[in-house]
Order: structure tokens, then C-alpha cells, then sequence
């Protein structure tokens, strides 16, 4: 057994590793890390569920992540223009959800219901897309083709992948990345848990071409958010309050992570988009529903 002073868990060493390597390398096919599932693992199984278990999840993404967009980017399937959109929106976001998880969401349950309602949403709408429910395209991914031509303007990003072309709205996609950077930033994971089933169940775009940049995306808020929370600790150590991260912890799970992400991205070519899409959307529905359960049942 390990403990951990930081967090006060106590667990055998290879339940980190294992856990983030399994739940990684389903999720990161979707240009996801993981971190919104490893915080209900922390939470519930390990017994961690101060503000410091949302830094701790941010250090298990930068360690996890870097792999994944480096296969994603070796293939040509990097998306430049929705890596820095992204990015422009959810760092600002994410030190207004900092603040708030710290001093208005102590106790995360009533965030839960708001997290588990928003990913209900976006799960359903997901999984109606991957049953062929509503209109969908980039779903016959040949498993060879790189994105070509990206480009973006005030008003829209666009590029050409597998034959077609994709346009999405700029301002939109920003908008939905401050929202999505505070909910990151209160709920401790870099973003792309919402932001890419979102890019694919809104905005129409193929998922084999989301992931990488997803992926990158929550990569660089991760590193912001455990700036924020590190230096946001140091106003807070007269109360009592847990804000830094459980480095050993995070970094624990982050090598787990690191060989799942990498895993994941490297199978992805060989995935049809619509079993892509069904993980996500079995994930998403997973916690959602477990969050508003919980919401309920507990009141």
C-alpha cells in the first residue's frame, strides 16, 4: 500500500496505473483523456473530494496527454485553427471556474447535478448521431486521409478531410469554449470531455478529425489550471482548504494515462467513427446519470 499525505488516500500502486490506462485508451479515441471519469474514481473509490482532487486531475492530464497528440499530429489529423479557438476560450474560463469551485463549490454536489445535466445533453445527442438518428458526415473515415486546408476567420473555421469540406461557426465554437472552460476548471479536467462531442454532435465535425485537437487543447488548459490552482493555494492556506495538487498521485495516474492515450490514438485510424462516437456516449451517460442520481437520492 502507498499513501499519499496530500490527497490522504491509501491504495496499492497499480490501482492508478491500471485504472487511467483502461479508461484512457477507450476515451482518448475521441480526443478525450479520461479526467471526467477518473474524478468520480477519486472521489467515490479513493475517498478524495476536496478542491484539490480538480488539480490533481489536471496533472494526471498533462502527463497523460502529450503521446496522443503527437500520433494525432504524426497522422495529419492535428486541426490547427480549432486547437488555438479553443484555447483563446477556455484558459479565461478556467480561472473563473477555478475561483468558483474554490469559494462557492466546496462541496461539489450541487455542481455535480449542473455537470451531469449538461453531459446528459450532450451524451444523448451524441449517441442519436452514432445510431444514425440525425444527420451525420466524416463517419467513413478510410483510415489514410490527413486534414488539408484549414483555415479560420472571425467568422468561421473550415478545412478539407477524406474528400469533403467542414465549416463551424468561430464565434460560436469560442463562445462554447468559455463555458466549457469554466465548467473545466471547476470540475478539474482540461475540456475535452464536452468540447469534443460537442464539435461532433453539434457542430457536425468528424470525429477521427477532433481528437487531436481536443486532445491538445486540454493539454495546454491543464497546464494553465495547475498554474491557477497552484497560485490560488497560497491566498487560501489560512483556512485549511486542500487547493494544490496531489502530485504523486496525479502523476501516478498520468503514467497509466500516458500509455492509454498513446494506445488509444494509435488504434483510432482503425475505428469506425459510429463505435468512436457509441464510447463517448457510454462514458458520458455513465457519469451524467450517476451524478444526477446522486443529486437526488442524497437530497
Amino acid at each position: 500500500m502507498i499513501y499519499f499525505p496530500v490527497s490522504g488516500v491509501e491504495t496499492e500502486w497499480w490501482i492508478p496505473l491500471l485504472t487511467a490506462f483502461l479508461i484512457s485508451t477507450f476515451t482518448s479515441t475521441g480526443g478525450v483523456a479520461g479526467a471526467f471519469l477518473l474524478l468520480p474514481f477519486q472521489m467515490s473509490v479513493l475517498g478524495f473530494t476536496g478542491p484539490a482532487v480538480s488539480a490533481t486531475n489536471l496533472v494526471y492530464n498533462i502527463i497523460a496527454v502529450p503521446g496522443g497528440v503527437y500520433r494525432y499530429t504524426r497522422e495529419g489529423r492535428l486541426v490547427a485553427p480549432l486547437v488555438w479557438t479553443t484555447i483563446l476560450g477556455t484558459v479565461p474560463g478556467f480561472f473563473l471556474g477555478a475561483i468558483i469551485r474554490i469559494n462557492l463549490l466546496p462541496d461539489p454536489k450541487p455542481f455535480k447535478l449542473f455537470v451531469g445535466m449538461v453531459l446528459l445533453y450532450v451524451g444523448i445527442r451524441l449517441g442519436a448521431s452514432a445510431l444514425g438518428f440525425t444527420r451525420s458526415t466524416g463517419d467513413s473515415f478510410s483510415g489514410q486521409c490527413k486534414v488539408s486546408n484549414p483555415s479560420f476567420n472571425l467568422k468561421q473555421i473550415s478545412y478539407e478531410f477524406d474528400g469533403r469540406s467542414y465549416r463551424a461557426s468561430f464565434p460560436g465554437i469560442f463562445l462554447l469554449s468559455i463555458a466549457v472552460g469554466v465548467i473545466g476548471g471547476t470540475y478539474g479536467i482540461g475540456g475535452g470531455a464536452i468540447i469534443a462531442p460537442f464539435l461532433v454532435a453539434i457542430y457536425g465535425l468528424p470525429i477521427h478529425t477532433v481528437a487531436g485537437a481536443a486532445l491538445l487543447g486540454t493539454f495546454i488548459t491543464s497546464i494553465t489550471g495547475v498554474v491557477i490552482y497552484s497560485i490560488l493555494a497560497k491566498f487560501y492556506l489560512h483556512t485549511g482548504l486542500s487547493i494544490s495538487p496531489d502530485w504523486a498521485l496525479g502523476g501516478l495516474f498520468g503514467l497509466g494515462g500516458a500509455v492509454g492515450v498513446y494506445t488509444g490514438a494509435r488504434l483510432q485510424r482503425y475505428m469506425p467513427a459510429s463505435i468512436i462516437k457509441l464510447i463517448l456516449t457510454g462514458c458520458i451517460l455513465f457519469v451524467s446519470v450517476r451524478y444526477i442520481l446522486g443529486f437526488i437520492v442524497t437530497k
